[in-house]
C-alpha cells in the first residue's frame, strides 16, 4: 500500500504530469465505479498528507523566521555597541597622536599664543565681522562677546529622505556655534548670503556618511527632531570639516569646564586657626565647598555622560539612554548637592528633555500605526522609567485611539449589513482587548492610570457606536437585521469581561436612542399595514388551496407559540380564521421576538407600549366589526376570530413577554380583559381602552 502511494506521489509530482491525459488513462483502465472511488480515496489521502506536511513546514519556517528576527535584533544591538567602542578607540588614538607631537612645536605655539592672545582673537573677530557683512539677517551674531570664526566654506545641502539636491549654502563655524547661510540669487552690494539657521555646538552631533557614488563626500548633522545632510567639494574638505567640527566642540567643552572650576574654587586666603569662629553660621557657609570636594565627578563615564546621551538619542538607543540616566541618579542619590552637581544636572536634564521629546514623537498618532499595541511598548516603558507615567498613558491611549479609528475607517462597507457588522465588531473589540492587555502589562505599577483607560474605553465605544448606528439604523435596515447586529455587538462586548472590563451598560446606553426609534418606526409600519388589511376585510375563511401550504402555515404558527392553532383548521385546506388576523398574528409575534432580542431595562416601556398599540388596532377592528355586522353567520365567524385573539394570541404574547423580560406586564393583562368583554358582550365598546 505504501509502495502504491509513493508511486502515485511521484507520478503527480513529475514535471511533465498532464491531468487530462491522466484522467483519460485512468477511465480507460478502471473496471467500474468502485475502482474510481478507491483511486479517489487514495488521491484524497495523499492530498491530506501533503496539506499536513505543508502546515508543519510553514510552522517550522515561521519559528525559524522568529529566531532569525531575534538574531538580527541582537546583531543590531552589538553593532551599536561596536560603533560606540570604535568611536572611543578613535578618540583615544587621536589623543595619543596629539601627545606624540613635537614638544617643541607645542611649546612654541603656546608661547606665540601667550605673546599675542589679544591680537589673534581680535584678528579672528575682525575676519568674522567682515564675512558676516556679506550675510543678510545676522546683525546680532557678534553681540556675544568672545565669539570668533574658526572655519568656513561652501557646501551643498541634500534632502534627507530622497537625497535630492536642495540648495547651495555657506557654513560659518564659530567657537561656540555653527551658522548656515543660503546663497542669494539676486545679490545687492556686498551681500551674498541669507541667514538660514544657527546651531549651538552642544545641540547637534556630527555623523560621517559613507560614500555611495554618485553620493559622496557627505556628512550629516543630527539634532532633534530633524537632521541635515551636506556635501563638501572633495574628500579633503570633508575631512577638514569633520576634524575641525569635532575639535571645536571639544575645545568648547574644555573651556567651559575650566571656567566652572575657576568659579567654583576661588583663590581666597586661608583663615588662620585663631580666627576660626564657633558661630554655626560660619560652618554652614563653608559647607558647599566641603561637599563639593566630597562628590567625585571626575569619573570617566560621568564626564562623557552628556555626549553619550547625545549618541543614544541620535542612534535611537532609548534603553541605553535611560540606563545612563538611572545610573547617574543612583550615583548622586546619597551625595550632597553643590554647584558642580547642579551644573551636571542642568546638562543631563537638557538631554532628558530631548530624549522625552523623541519618545513622545514615537508615540504620536502621526507615526506608523502598524504593529498593534505592542509596537508602543518600547517608548512607553522608557517614558515610565523617566518618571512620566501620566504622559506615557495619555500618549499610549491617543495612539491606540488613532489606530482603532483608522482601522474602522479603512473597513470596506459590504453590501450585507450583518457581514459588515461582524467585521466591525471583530476589529474594534479585538483591538480593545489587545489594548487592555497591553495597558495592564505596561502600567501594572501605576494604578492611577486605570481611570484614564476606563474613560478612553467609553470614548472608543462611542466611536464604535457611531459607525455601528450609521450602518444599521441610519440605513433603515429591517428590525430583524438590526436585532441580529445588536446581538453580535453584545456577544463581542462580553469578551471584555475576561480582563475585568464590562462595557455592556455603556453600549446599551449609547444604543438606546437608536433602538427606540427603530422600535417605534417598525411599530408604525405594522400599524399601517394592519389598518390597510382591515380596510379590505371581508371576514371570510382562508383557503390555502394545497395541503402543503396548510402544513407550512401550521409550522409557522407553532413556531410563533400558537400550539393550539390546529383546532382552527377545517376540512381540506380551509382555516376557520380571517386572513387579516392570521397575518396580524405572525407580524406581531415577529415584532415581539425581535424586540426581545433588542431588550434591556431602558426599553421596557417602549416595547410594552408598542405591543399595546399594535394589539389595540386588532382589538378595535374586531370590536367595530362586531358592532356593525348584522348577518348572523358572519357575526359568529367574527366572534370565533375574537376568541382566537383573546384565548390564544394574547396569552401567548403575555407569556413570551414575561419570559423574555422577567416580569409580567399589567398593561397587556388589562388589554386582554377588555378583549374578553368584547367576546362575552359583542355590543360593548372599546372606548374605555
Amino acid at each position: 500500500m505504501a509502495e502504491q502511494a509513493n508511486r502515485l506521489r511521484k507520478q503527480l509530482e513529475s514535471a511533465n504530469f498532464d491531468p487530462q491525459n491522466y484522467v483519460k488513462h485512468l477511465s480507460q483502465q478502471s473496471d467500474g465505479d468502485r475502482d474510481l472511488q478507491e483511486h479517489r480515496q487514495k488521491i484524497q489521502t495523499l492530498a491530506d498528507e501533503t496539506a499536513q506536511n505543508l502546515k508543519k513546514n510553514v510552522y517550522k519556517n515561521y519559528r525559524q523566521f522568529i529566531e532569525t528576527a531575534k538574531e538580527i535584533s541582537y546583531l543590531e544591538s552589538e553593532m551599536y555597541q561596536l560603533s560606540h567602542i570604535l568611536t572611543e578607540q578613535k578618540s583615544i588614538m587621536e589623543s595619543i597622536t596629539q601627545s606624540l607631537l613635537s614638544t617643541d612645536k607645542d611649546e612654541t605655539a603656546k608661547e606665540m599664543l601667550a605673546a599675542f592672545p589679544k591680537d589673534t582673537e581680535e584678528v579672528k573677530q575682525r575676519t568674522l565681522t567682515t564675512l558676516l557683512e556679506k550675510v543678510e539677517g545676522c546683525k546680532n551674531i557678534m553681540d556675544t562677546p568672545g565669539r570668533y570664526l574658526v572655519y568656513n566654506g561652501d557646501l551643498v545641502e541634500y534632502d534627507v529622505d530622497n537625497m535630492a539636491q536642495l540648495q547651495k549654502v555657506h557654513a560659518f563655524l564659530m567657537n561656540d556655534c555653527l551658522l548656515i547661510a543660503t546663497w542669494l540669487a539676486n545679490r545687492h552690494g556686498t551681500v551674498k548670503y541669507k541667514y538660514n539657521a544657527l546651531y549651538d555646538l552642544e545641540s547637534f552631533a556630527i555623523v560621517n556618511v559613507k560614500d555611495h557614488p554618485p553620493m559622496k563626500d557627505m556628512f550629516k548633522i543630527l539634532m532633534f527632531p530633524e537632521s541635515r545632510i551636506f556635501q563638501a567639494e572633495n574628500s579633503k574638505i570633508k575631512k577638514e570639516w569633520l576634524e575641525i567640527l569635532d575639535e571645536t566642540k571639544k575645545n568648547k567643552v574644555t573651556k567651559e569646564k575650566h571656567k566652572k572650576e575657576e568659579v567654583e574654587v576661588p583663590n581666597s586666603p586661608v583663615r588662620p586657626e585663631a580666627s576660626v569662629s564657633t558661630n554655626p553660621f560660619d560652618d554652614k557657609e563653608a559647607n558647599p565647598f566641603d561637599s563639593e570636594e566630597a562628590v567625585d565627578l571626575s569619573l570617566e563615564w560621568i564626564q562623557e555622560l552628556p555626549e553619550d546621551l547625545d549618541v543614544c538619542i541620535a542612534q535611537r538607543d532609548f534603553e541605553g539612554g535611560v540606563d545612563l540616566v538611572d545610573k547617574l541618579n543612583d550615583y548622586l542619590k546619597d551625595q550632597p548637592v553643590n554647584l558642580r552637581v547642579k551644573n551636571l544636572r542642568v546638562k543631563v536634564d537638557e538631554r532628558v528633555r530631548q530624549l522625552t521629546e523623541v519618545l513622545v514623537f514615537e508615540l504620536s498618532p502621526d507615526r506608523s500605526l502598524r504593529g498593534g499595541p505592542k509596537a508602543t511598548r518600547r517608548a512607553v516603558s522608557q517614558l515610565i522609567r523617566l518618571g512620566q507615567p501620566t504622559k506615557a498613558c495619555e500618549l499610549f491611549l491617543k495612539n491606540r485611539a488613532a489606530a482603532v479609528q483608522t482601522a474602522i475607517r479603512q473597513l470596506r462597507i459590504e453590501g450585507a449589513t450583518l457581514l459588515y457588522i461582524h467585521k466591525l465588531c471583530n476589529i474594534f473589540f479585538t483591538s480593545l482587548l489587545e489594548t487592555a492587555k497591553e495597558f495592564e502589562m505596561d502600567f501594572a505599577g501605576n494604578t492611577g492610570c486605570y481611570s484614564a483607560f476606563v474613560v478612553w474605553s467609553r470614548s472608543s465605544m462611542k466611536m464604535f457606536v457611531d459607525a455601528f448606528s450609521g450602518q444599521v439604523f441610519d440605513s433603515k435596515e429591517s428590525l430583524s437585521t438590526a436585532a441580529e447586529c445588536v446581538k453580535v455587538a453584545k456577544e463581542h462586548c462580553k469578551q471584555l469581561s475576561e480582563i475585568g472590563l464590562d462595557l455592556t451598560f455603556t453600549l446599551q446606553s449609547l444604543l438606546v436612542k437608536d433602538i427606540k426609534s427603530a422600535l417605534q418606526s417598525y411599530k408604525e409600519i405594522i400599524i399601517e399595514a394592519t389598518k390597510h388589511r382591515n380596510s379590505e376585510e371581508m371576514w371570510r375563511k382562508m383557503n390555502l388551496m394545497t395541503p402543503e401550504a396548510l402544513t407550512k402555515l401550521k409550522e409557522e404558527m407553532c413556531s410563533c407559540g400558537m400550539s393550539s392553532f390546529s383546532q382552527y383548521t377545517g376540512d381540506d385546506c380551509w382555516v376557520n380564521l380571517s386572513y387579516t388576523l392570521v397575518a396580524f398574528t405572525k407580524q406581531m409575534m415577529a415584532f415581539l421576538e425581535e424586540g426581545l432580542k433588542l431588550y434591556f431595562p431602558e426599553l421596557h416601556m417602549v416595547l410594552l407600549e408598542s405591543l399595546r398599540e399594535i394589539i389595540l388596532v386588532a382589538v378595535q377592528h374586531v370590536d367595530y366589526s362586531l358592532r356593525c355586522e348584522q348577518e348572523a353567520e358572519k357575526k359568529a365567524f367574527i366572534l370565533q376570530n375574537a376568541s382566537f385573539l383573546h384565548d390564544t394570541v394574547l396569552p401567548v404574547v403575555e407569556k413570551r413577554f414575561e419570559e423574555g423580560v422577567g416580569k409580567p406586564a399589567k398593561q397587556l393583562q388589562d388589554l386582554r380583559k377588555s378583549a374578553r368583554t368584547i367576546r362575552v358582550n359583542p355590543d360593548s365598546t372599546m372606548s374605555q381602552v
